[in-house]
């Protein structure tokens, strides 16, 4: 009988299978293209292996795009017509489980089983990184730390695939807080790999979450070469990019990556490159500075999707797109159809409620309608939306670093509407994480205006100033963008 690299025994599957699961795998942990080939051939190979099946599945769904769930839905039936699971072993069983379970919507449900089996295999990788990305799907920073940390003893240090998964321990331990540690898993990670680019993320998120801009830039224009093209992440580690130079005061910088990697003619169109693109017009929007035809681009790609309710935290970025093009009907039509999607789910029985329905009706929506009370000037309501909701946003999804867009919807309509006393509880919960950032300082500052103390004010633009020192233009990376060219 066949077995993989880590000595998980694969039935129904031939030697030429295994191999072809092996080299997926290795494309997945790596965020490489070629993965999706790759499972293809395990399937042509031995089209009744379990793990083949399900790690298609898995692909189908942990992308959020709801065309790809729907076809490997349709081909995971067709592929379990007739089979007795109860005849499998017990790890392929918990993995065809998983897959029906993702597929069926039950995000959460499919990483426990994903859990369960990881406690008895713990050097099964595609279960490791499946319930992982589901972890961060479902916003489950403690478990997205706990679930590596939990297997890691497992892996020897010498293990070629101990490095992927010190990546993936990196990413959770930043979630939970732990950002130091985190920077040391990530780091070594990297040193490892250096083209491990959930590794790069990960040591990137750490550097956001701390402020720690300059730190960060360096850190990407140094390795580059190894994470701007050609791999799954790389729109995304582009927008951690623009990050910093927003952070930096380099708006014109953070355009041209908009431009060049971000969201371009010849994008595809996937769900997490245009929310990463909405991401960060909104950022823009939030500082005052309009881009109507950026905005109007970016709107029509989310249309052309026309996508029906699937994973909350894509609908509050297409809502974005549609308010910052000045589309407030079509955010409207979107926040009505959840509303009636949620109505038409509330009476079922019998079988457990998809994620997606507990995302939305607890946070999806109340986002959705801010962001459009946002777009109307209505900042009262805003405020009177996100603030109950604020410190339980992980319910829908993403990292600290995405969902901070909507904390900073907050704070903004905090100072717009005149709640001054919500928004210095807002900058001094931001302050005490990063107290260096020039954002955090300049809010301090138009506070300070707000409630008519001068001295304040000037103190909090001279801090602003103090701590934007360094990271303007002239910082490595922020002038040009960095080669290689994109």
């Amino acid at each position: 009988m066949a077995t993989d690299r880590y000595g998980n025994t694969l039935h129904d599957c031939t030697p030429e299978g295994a191999a072809h699961l092996d080299r997926a795998v290795e494309a997945l942990l790596f965020f490489r293209p070629e993965v999706t080939t790759a499972v293809e051939d395990a399937l042509a190979a031995s089209p009744r292996s379990p793990d083949a099946q399900a790690f298609a599945a898995y692909l189908g769904v942990l992308g959020t795009e709801h065309t790809a769930a729907a076809a490997a839905r349709a081909r995971f039936e067709r592929q379990s017509a007739g089979r007795d699971t109860a005849a499998l072993p017990a790890r392929e069983r918990l993995h065809l489980a998983a897959a029906g379970a993702c597929l069926a919507g039950d995000l959460h449900g499919a990483g426990d089983l994903l859990e369960e089996l990881s406690l008895a295999h713990p050097r099964d990788a595609l279960a490791l990184f499946a319930g992982h990305q589901l972890d961060f799907l479902t916003g489950d920073a403690v478990r997205l730390r706990d679930r590596i940390g939990g297997a890691l003893s497992a892996w020897g240090r010498a293990d070629e695939h101990r490095g992927p998964l010190l990546g993936m321990y990196a990413f959770g331990l930043e979630e939970a807080g732990h950002y130091r540690r985190a920077e040391e898993a990530g780091l070594a990670a990297v040193e490892r790999h250096p083209r491990d680019v959930w590794a790069v993320h990960a040591v990137t998120h750490t550097y956001e979450m701390q402020g720690r801009v300059a730190e960060g830039v360096a850190f990407l224009d140094g390795r580059a070469g190894d994470w701007a093209r050609g791999n799954y992440l790389t729109v995304h580690n582009w927008w951690h990019y623009a990050l910093y130079a927003l952070e930096a005061g380099a708006e014109e910088t953070a355009l041209r990556v908009y431009d060049a990697a971000v969201h371009h003619e010849e994008s595809a169109g996937l769900a997490m490159e245009l929310l990463d693109a909405a991401a960060l017009l909104w950022r823009l929007r939030l500082a005052g500075r309009e881009e109507p035809d950026r905005w109007a681009r970016l709107a029509d790609a989310w249309a052309a999707r026309a996508d029906p309710p699937f994973y909350a935290f894509n609908d509050a970025h297409a809502v974005m797109a549609y308010v910052g093009a000045g589309r407030i009907g079509k955010a409207e039509e979107l926040v009505a159809d959840r509303r009636r999607w949620l109505a038409e789910g509330a009476g079922e029985r019998g079988r457990r409620t998809p994620s997606n329905h507990v995302m939305t009706a607890e946070i999806g929506l109340p986002v959705c309608e801010a962001l459009v009370a946002h777009g109307r000037g209505d900042h009262a309501a805003v405020v009177e939306l996100l603030w109950p909701v604020r410190r339980r946003l992980q319910v829908f999804g993403g990292s600290h670093a995405q969902r901070d867009a909507v904390q900073r919807t907050l704070l903004e309509s905090a100072l717009a509407a005149g709640e001054h006393d919500r928004a210095r509880l807002l900058l001094s919960e931001r302050d005490g994480l990063r107290p260096d950032s020039p954002y955090n300082w300049l809010g301090r500052a138009r506070l300070a205006d707000a409630i008519g103390d001068a001295a304040l004010a000037a103190v909090a633009r001279e801090r602003a100033a103090d701590a934007a020192k360094g990271l303007g233009p002239t910082a490595p990376g922020l002038g040009p963008v960095p080669s290689p060219p994109l």
